[in-house]
């Protein structure tokens, strides 16, 4: 890691790239036309390859889990359950929403080629709920999902084979949301039983740059002063970017880290060498192993940051590291 402190001074106005205005009030203004969403409206008596809805969990807090599950399965279905994969979106925790179609999107994408069941969690957003109400909606999610009666996750989801998955900031999310469910498992088993987590291209960060910082500081999909910016609007305020929801690493990393060695959790962390964070991606990757987790690393060359997202070419890539994760 560089020693070099972050700089102050921007290279590319972050407001003006995050298309944001900062209120007096500590909200911020967003472009409501720079992420579409997909409603949860379809026929569900029209032939489809992937059925969702979406399910209240917390209605005073406006979360929600969008349920996706293959299309073929309420005709077709065995006595066999499919893999439950619990998602949570990307944004930099103050954008987006699962309905936003380009997850809508991969989260589809994903049932249809490894044939599984999805929940993908609505958070509420920074800087309106600062850190850590995304982790705490997380892991209500999980607890909500845990005793729902819902008949799409009861009938055709394996409890007993659950993954925890997020990507970027969601990666970030599913990390801190994995430490607290591994905290508490005795509250989750046996009615569900986590497997592992997935952390696709996750989102972390710290006070000294990286040389993959400094080397992609103007990365055109993800400059280092949006970066910035994000934590600023993200992180409790008054702390730097070496806490630990931001900085996994500090102090050799959690000491819950432990309890997801004894429970035999697998971790997958992915990334790329064209993402600025990856540098943050494999220490975290280097701390797992250290601490004795199960922890596969797949690191691609000349890709970007949520690449597997915006390319849905390049998605199937992917499929084929979550298939072997998933089903090994």
């Amino acid at each position: 890691m560089s020693s070099e402190i972050v700089s102050s001074n921007p290279i590319v106005d972050a407001y003006e790239y995050l298309q944001i205005i900062n209120n007096l009030d500590g909200t911020i203004t967003r472009n409501p036309n720079r992420y579409p969403n997909t409603l949860a409206t379809q026929d569900l008596d029209h032939p489809t390859l992937v059925l969702f809805k979406d399910i209240h969990i917390n209605q005073s807090k406006n979360t929600w889990v969008r349920i996706f599950i293959p299309g073929n399965t309420p005709d077709t279905f065995s006595n066999k359950k499919l893999p439950l994969l619990v998602y949570y979106h990307a944004g930099g925790f103050i954008h987006c929403s699962a309905a936003s179609t380009i997850f809508h999107n991969f989260c589809t994408k994903i049932v249809v080629d490894l044939h599984l069941v999805i929940a993908s969690v609505e958070y509420r957003l920074a800087p309106e709920h600062r850190l850590p109400a995304a982790y705490n909606d997380a892991v209500e999610a999980l607890h909500w999902i845990k005793t729902t009666h819902n008949k799409w996750l009861k009938d055709y989801a394996d409890f007993s084979n659950c993954y925890i998955m997020g990507s970027s900031s969601g990666g970030n999310i599913a990390y801190h949301a994995g430490l607290r469910a591994a905290a508490e498992v005795d509250h989750f088993e046996p009615l569900m039983m986590i497997k592992g987590l997935i952390l696709h291209q996750p989102f972390f960060g710290g006070t000294q740059r990286t040389g993959s910082e400094l080397r992609l500081v103007n990365d055109p999909r993800l400059p280092q002063s949006v970066l910035d910016l994000m934590w600023d609007l993200s992180l409790p305020i008054g702390v730097d970017r070496d806490h630990e929801y931001c900085n996994p690493t500090v102090m050799g990393g959690s000491e819950l880290l432990d309890q997801i060695k004894r429970l035999g959790w697998k971790v997958l962390v992915t990334g790329c060498d064209g993402d600025p964070l990856f540098d943050r991606q494999i220490e975290l990757l280097k701390m797992l192993e250290a601490k004795g987790v199960q922890v596969v690393g797949h690191f691609s060359v000349g890709d970007y940051h949520m690449v597997h997202v915006t390319e849905p070419s390049k998605a199937e890539a992917l499929h084929a590291v979550l298939k072997g994760f998933i089903f090994s």
